[in-house]
């Protein structure tokens, strides 16, 4: 599986507006109903609070990875926002996240979603590779970034 099997290019946001938690969420549920139908936009957000509250998937260096499952998907389904001021995320060192990849994967899910996790990490691992992210002028340079670094690791 590679992250471009599951993030499409309609599922990048770069400059986001949000300023904390829950409006990046919800910002981010905005995009995924872009390329999916979702249903209920609220649940959705609510399922990625409750999952935050067991502990921030901020995971430090400017980064977060929310994830959470919904019975209105069928396949794991990421989304890639990008912002510019950086988001009070309440991240594990306290600093602001720029990079968002937010997971949502079937109920009844394990393994894609936490094979998608570790890559994803792999990913966003490289200072490089993030700094490049975070420096996107729009949506498609964010894709072929993340598309030509998986290419080169195949």
């Amino acid at each position: 599986m590679k992250i471009t099997d599951i993030l499409s290019k309609q599922a990048i946001k770069i400059g986001l507006d949000a300023s904390n938690k829950e409006e990046a969420l919800k910002e981010l549920v905005d995009v995924l109903t872009t390329v999916k139908d979702v249903g209920d936009k609220k649940a959705i957000v609510k399922a990625l609070i409750e999952r935050e509250n067991l502990g921030s998937t901020g995971i430090g260096q400017g980064i977060a990875i929310p994830h959470g499952k919904t019975d209105r998907v069928n396949e794991l389904i990421a989304v890639l926002g990008i912002s510019k001021k950086g988001v009070n995320f309440e991240a594990l060192d306290g600093e602001p996240v720029f990079i968002f990849f937010l997971l949502v994967a079937p109920r009844d899910s394990a393994g894609p979603h936490l094979k998608a996790l570790a890559k994803i990490s792999r990913l966003l691992r490289d200072n490089y590779i993030c700094e490049l992210l975070r420096n996107s002028k729009d949506e498609k340079e964010a894709y072929d970034i993340i598309r030509n670094e998986e290419e080169k690791r195949h």
